[in-house]
Order: C-alpha cells, then structure tokens, then sequence
C-alpha cells in the first residue's frame, strides 16, 4: 500500500530516536477516515494522520509520529465512514503496532 506508506508519514523527518514508527491495522467492518494520535499529557488532538487518505477494513500502514517528544502513551481518535467513533489510550512503544477491532 504505498500511498498510504507515503501519506501516513505526513509528519516523518529524517528517523531519530525520538521518531516513534508503528503498523496501523483496521480490522473493523468500516474504512476509517480519521485518524489522531496526541501525547497523552496534551489537551487537544494533533492534527489527522489520514489527511485525505482511508485506511480500509483489512488493511494496514505504516506510521510514522516525528514530533520530537520522547512520549510513548498516546490518546488515540479513530473516526469510521460509518460514523463510530472509537477512542483509546496506548504505549505505542512497548507494542511497535496498534490493531483498531
């Protein structure tokens, strides 16, 4: 899926330490049409990963946070063509990937 390697890294910088890198899955029924990844200790939601892009039931990107913080809890938003709304709290460090069921 190259255009969603290339678009979910919308934020990505040459790779440093401070880069965190997991495998997005959406194993729901509907494609999901908005992402957001915030540090857990901020108050308002960073911008949507996706863009204009979809991640589809089944599939799986590639993204990549290059905001410079060494934070690894993230409050996740996930916004479905179906109108669900999912919200979770995450270490997206200790598991390198996050699977939305």
């Amino acid at each position: 899926m190259a255009l969603a390697a290339a678009t979910f890294s919308v934020l990505a910088a040459p790779a440093s330490a401070e880069d965190l890198v997991f495998m997005l899955t959406n194993e729901t029924g509907a494609n999901l049409i908005e992402f957001y990844a915030s540090p857990s200790n901020v108050d308002s939601w960073e911008e949507d990963i996706l863009g204009v892009d979809v991640l589809g039931s089944g599939e799986s990107a590639r993204v990549t946070i290059a905001d410079g913080r060494e934070q690894c809890e993230y409050d996740l938003l996930m916004k479905f063509d179906d109108n669900d709304v999912l919200e979770d709290t995450t270490d997206l460090c200790d598991t390198g990937s996050y699977t939305i069921e």
